[in-house]
């Protein structure tokens, strides 16, 4: 499509929007977060209210909508591929709309149009609700970049297209205020910004009234969320306050939340999550090094003194805490002795589960000007191979801890691998496959017979 000089659609009211695409079919493929996740979740929700219906088939598909990921290097590199192996499909179907959005939506706006310029709308994280205008507006016209750089008035709760009817995403918050110097996610997703409680409650409610029963609040840093409202003539963080109200909801069995940060994880938070029956005992708690040095150089708002002072708070409150955490090798500068200050922490902290990641550089980041940038890849690959041991070693005995003992699960369905295995959860977030096939959404009580690093296997009590 040839992009005309046009004036941009204005933003038009969800609830009188006339469905104009019945019988038409999306496609949607989604990369990065828990967030991003959950913006696709409204996309699909928003094109399902134009009348369009969801299909894996992609050469089907009337609409195509990428949700990129920026995080990492890797990232872009696997949208620009994907994007690459479009063009074919375009070509073959001309018809057709192919919509990016997302975090390298936002970030990369004019590279995405250079490199692929048979994009036909390049949008960013801000205006989800502007899509079904947006397709209007390239239909009519041709293509079209709008990217929101500030958070505008958008609909505080838009339709969802969920895969799991009895597990939902809600979002607390946008955005983030912290200014570690790895992150790319402050430029592509803004400020904080929160939802106002009552919003939240009300989602959730709506969300309980159609049997959803497993809750995950999202948020870059949910501890500060409320930090920006002033309610009752006073800032504070809520999210304490938030956790026990949710959990108040009649209906909802499970609520779990991501991601906290340490330098504001509070006992308060340790203390809804105890005393509030529906809250999981799992907490994602990011390290991201083991090294005071490093910290510092990331400009995480910690060390690792602190950080022991929270996993140990968190730990002695929560009975049966499931604890993870996400850790990054290769850091400019990172030295062996950092690099062994970051595995004797892992070792000594057994966490049940970790991401971690080679260090990658983000063009807009300050970690990317750093001077100290090389690390031989050798290296940083015989750190990570050392690293992925200990943990692996940790993840076993945590799970094999677990072993002859009674868990409650929640059914999700059939293993990806083996339909006639069930893929379950327990409350701290372990994956148990139990022989048979059960309805999603049920609530079993199973007992552990075996474990494995990264999986349980269970069976029905």
């Amino acid at each position: 499509m040839t992009t005309v000089a046009v004036a941009p659609p204005s933003r038009r009211s969800l609830s009188s929007r006339v469905p104009t695409r019945t019988g038409k079919r999306y496609h949607i493929r989604t990369f990065g977060c828990q967030m991003n996740e959950h913006d696709s979740e409204r996309i699909a929700g928003l094109l399902d209210l134009d009348g369009m219906t969801s299909t894996t088939d992609l050469e089907s598909a009337d609409v195509l909508f990428i949700n990129t990921c920026t995080i990492r290097e890797a990232a872009d590199n696997r949208l620009y591929g994907n994007l690459g192996q479009l063009k074919e499909w375009k070509d073959r179907r001309p018809d057709s709309l192919l919509v990016v959005g997302g975090c390298a939506a936002q970030k990369d706006r004019d590279l995405v149009r250079e490199r692929a310029p048979w994009v036909d709308v390049v949008m960013g994280t801000n205006n989800l609700d502007r899509i079904l205008d947006l397709i209007d507006y390239a239909e009519a016209w041709g293509g079209i970049t709008e990217i929101a750089d500030e958070l505008e008035a958008m609909p505080s709760s838009l339709p969802v297209r969920r895969e799991l009817a009895h597990s939902a995403w809600v979002s607390i918050q946008v955005g983030c205020n912290n200014t570690c110097t790895f992150c790319i996610v402050p430029s592509v997703r803004g400020k904080e910004v929160s939802r106002r409680p009552g919003d939240v409650l009300s989602e959730i409610r709506g969300l309980a009234s159609q049997g959803v029963i497993e809750v995950t609040l999202l948020g870059q840093n949910v501890d500060t969320y409320g930090r920006d409202l002033a309610l009752d003539g006073r800032r504070r963080p809520l999210f304490a306050d938030l956790l026990r109200q949710v959990g108040s909801i009649d209906g909802i069995s499970r609520v779990r939340f991501t991601s906290p940060h340490p330098a504001d994880f509070r006992q308060d938070v340790a203390l809804a999550m105890a005393e509030t029956e529906a809250v999981c005992e799992q907490l994602h708690l990011p390290l991201q090094s083991g090294s005071d040095r490093v910290l510092a150089a990331m400009h995480r708002g910690y060390n690792t003194e602190r950080y022991w002072d929270k996993l140990n708070m968190a730990r002695e409150f929560i009975p049966n805490l499931s604890v993870s955490t996400d850790i990054i090798v290769g850091f400019p500068g990172e030295t062996e002795s950092d690099f062994q200050a970051t595995l004797d922490l892992v070792e000594a902290a057994c966490f049940d589960q970790a991401f971690m990641f080679i260090f990658s550089p983000r063009p807009g980041t300050r970690a990317a000007l750093m001077s100290d940038q090389f690390i031989p890849d050798d290296v940083i690959a015989e750190r990570f191979a050392r690293l992925v041991e200990i943990q692996n070693s940790s993840s076993l005995r945590t799970n094999q801890a677990m072993i002859d003992r009674q868990y409650e699960v929640l059914t999700e369905g059939p293993s990806k691998k083996d339909a006639s295995i069930a893929a379950t959860r327990t409350r701290g977030g372990k994956l148990v496959h139990i022989p048979g096939a059960f309805e999603p959404g049920r609530l079993l009580e199973a007992t552990i017979l075996s474990a494995a690093p990264h999986h349980l296997v269970g069976s029905v009590t």
